[in-house]
């Protein structure tokens, strides 16, 4: 395989262990794996050589806000954060907290964010950030669970942050706001022993102090990110600086290989939430190369808008960002008319055909790029040369529709909070990695583990297999749950849990995951299971499956109605008819899912476990269509394939666009990401698809 060097021969299964893969690594690693650069021993490194090397250089931006509306960006350079950064760190350690103690962080990206993440690194204490979205019952329990001492919050959260009281003033002492306090807000966190600070008075409240700063080991660790969870409680994964300094490494050798390394005078957006490792490394490579760092208005519908006045050179996006600009520019181009409209499919498909051909990007079709597709670019600022899509899986039209027409590499990538982020991308200018998350980062080791009972097997023709990975960028272990980590990290090797598929080439493809856990396409995880045990307690429901997938962001449910349930409902409504023409009938599907929102709100389950759409089947699950195994439980892919029309019908209901993506062995009509209604989650205008015009598909 082009892309790969086989280190490790494979192996036979034998009882009790099943078969492995040969171990592979990225052919750009051939001769070993890139060392970290000499004397960048921690995170904090990474940050204090860069301000010596770059103090004049913009860092951190902003849009100032002038009459209400946002302007220009404004800059802090390298030196004028880290002279913030030694306020902030010593101001923190004049609270009493120490090298090795946690530090909360809990908001949107901005500034403050960064500069208290780098105080933090500067005296060795854990950054543990809080999701901006999490409710205050996970709030809570990470507070409470990494023993936290003190939270630097964004102004806009203290209201949500003092939800998690008195509960998690068991460890907490310190709140700094990002902005403004109140003194009723002080006065209520005072109430529970707990002394508050604005921004501006807490740069200033070490200022007597002089404070030493610690020596700091590559094995240490940095911070501690909590996942959201799938059974129960978060789990806090310990990633240590050597994870984070090797991954860079990894990604800075085969950018290099590929010519495209970063410059200091790259530009990023940051939007994606830095409570996530996939944000978390890339601005530390930007930081590392003393590039700048620009902050969004922290709305989604002002995306586009920030984009262009920041004018980022690297543009990195989950698949529900880029769908939307997929579906956005559609729009615009169905509106053109017809000459335009036709004009664009022409040149749109002699550029594909040419890149199909081997040409580059930037070559394929340069003339088409001035007159047509740099319309697109400058969509995205006119700067953008790559474009990474991580978290979830990137619908492949979607994907080779950018390659074309953004005029940049669209690459998508492949990791885990414990993997410490990049683990695969794909390569530029290879057409033949479309729909993969192309070969592994130049800095672990990779080979499949057969799954027989799923029918996956990493020594046939065309391997399959559980994803295993080793390597310096693992995480150290899950914080106070040794349990959890010794099932997934054996060996050696971390168990990721997703089925992969060795490409020709050398690339992976994604085909399946092994528990029935899976991630919705705004990169949250949901465990079935549990959510069909919690809704299976309805008294109106006998039995209920759910699906969902990484290309949808909602969850849809086949659902048997109990009989006496239903019939009491007609009764009461004055609906007549058979059972089975109740099943079908809309106003009952109505009630089971306003049962359901009540049942997932009693439980407070967080919103994209609610279920937005039902198909009532009258008939039972059964071993008769070979549903369920002899001893009842559900056989999930069968439920797929039969209940994939269905499917497809309650997805039209939300108004939903179709495309194809695989399962499995088989390729299977879903409808993807963005629906036009949801509340303030959507940069574009998105046409309601509806029935017929699917069917006319």
């Amino acid at each position: 395989m082009k892309y790969l060097v086989e280190v490790e021969k494979c192996r036979e299964g034998t009882t009790g262990s099943p078969s492995v893969g040969p171990v592979y690594r990225s052919v750009f690693a051939k001769d070993g794996f890139p060392p970290p650069v000499p004397g960048v021993d921690s995170c904090w490194d990474v940050f204090r050589l860069s301000v010596e090397r770059n103090p004049g250089n913009r860092m951190l931006g902003r849009r100032e806000i002038v009459d209400g509306k946002a302007g220009k960006y404004v800059w802090l350079s390298y030196k004028e954060v880290y002279d913030m950064v030694m306020k902030v760190g010593t101001s923190i350690r004049s609270c009493g907290v120490e090298q090795g103690n946690c530090c909360g962080i809990y908001g949107a990206n901005c500034p403050e964010w960064i500069i208290s993440m780098e105080a933090c690194n500067a005296h060795g204490i854990y950054c543990v950030p809080l999701y901006d979205t999490l409710g205050a019952d996970a709030v809570e329990f990470i507070i409470s669970h990494a023993e936290v001492q003190i939270v630097f919050v964004d102004e806009k959260k203290i209201v949500e942050l003092l939800k998690a009281f008195p509960n998690a003033a068991k460890f907490l002492r310190t709140i700094v706001s990002f902005g403004n306090i109140s003194p009723e807000q002080k006065e209520e966190f005072g109430q529970f022993g707990l002394r508050a600070y604005s921004w501006d008075e807490f740069l200033f409240l070490g200022n007597s102090q002089k404070v030493d700063l610690p020596l700091i080991n590559k094995t240490d660790i940095c911070t501690i990110m909590y996942t959201s969870g799938t059974t129960g409680d978060p789990k806090g994964v310990l990633i240590s600086n050597e994870s984070i300094l090797t991954l860079m490494a990894g990604v800075n050798r085969l950018l290099e290989s590929m010519n495209e390394q970063l410059h200091d005078d790259d530009v990023y957006l940051s939007y994606l939430p830095l409570a996530h490792i996939f944000d978390r490394v890339i601005e530390e490579m930007f930081i590392f190369q003393g590039a700048s760092i620009g902050f969004w208005q922290g709305d989604v519908k002002l995306l586009i808008e920030d984009i262009g006045a920041l004018k980022p050179s690297i543009f990195c996006a989950v698949p529900r960002v880029l769908d939307r600009i997929y579906t956005g520019l559609q729009d615009k181009i169905s509106k053109g008319g017809l000459i335009k409209h036709t004009l664009f499919n022409v040149a749109y498909k002699y550029k594909l055909r040419n890149m199909i051909n081997g040409s580059k990007h930037e070559e394929a079709a340069p003339f088409l790029d001035r007159i047509i597709f740099s319309k697109v670019k400058q969509g995205l600022g006119g700067n953008v040369r790559l474009i990474l899509s991580g978290a979830a899986p990137l619908a492949t039209h979607v994907e080779e529709f950018l390659r074309v027409v953004t005029c940049a590499h669209v690459q998508q990538g492949y990791g885990l909070t414990e993997t410490c982020a990049g683990t695969f991308v794909s390569l530029p200018n290879c057409p033949s990695m479309l729909g993969t998350v192309g070969p592994p980062v130049p800095n672990i080791d990779v080979r499949l583990e057969s799954v027989p009972e799923m029918g996956y097997d990493a020594l046939a023709d065309q391997p399959r297999g559980e994803i295993c990975i080793r390597g310096k960028t693992l995480f150290s272990g899950y914080h106070k749950r040794e349990d959890l980590t010794n099932e997934v990290l054996v060996d050696g090797w971390f168990h990721t849990g997703d089925i992969g598929e060795w490409q020709s080439d050398g690339s992976l493809k994604i085909i399946d995951r092994k528990k029935n856990i899976f991630k919705l396409s705004q990169g949250e995880y949901v465990a079935v299971e549990n959510l069909e045990n919690i809704y299976g307690s309805i008294a109106a429901i006998d039995s209920i499956w759910i699906y969902g997938s990484s290309f949808e962001s909602f969850l849809v449910a086949v659902i048997n109605p109990n009989i006496q349930a239903i019939e009491r409902w007609g009764e009461e409504n004055g609906v007549s008819g058979e059972f089975s023409s109740l099943c079908e009938n809309p106003k009952a599907k109505e009630y089971i899912l306003a049962e359901l929102n009540k049942t997932a709100k009693a439980k407070k389950l967080k919103g994209f476990e609610f279920i937005k759409a039902i198909h009532l089947d009258p008939v039972p699950f059964d071993m008769e269509r070979d549903l369920l195994t002899p001893t009842f439980k559900k056989k999930r892919p069968q439920l797929f394939n039969y209940y994939q029309k269905s499917l497809l019908e309650e997805y039209v209901v939300g108004g939903w666009r179709i495309h194809n993506y695989e399962v499995g062995h088989v390729n299977v009509p879903v409808l993807p990401l963005t629906p036009d209604d949801r509340k303030g989650d959507h940069a574009f205008n998105i046409p309601t698809i509806t029935k017929e015009t699917i069917e006319e598909t």
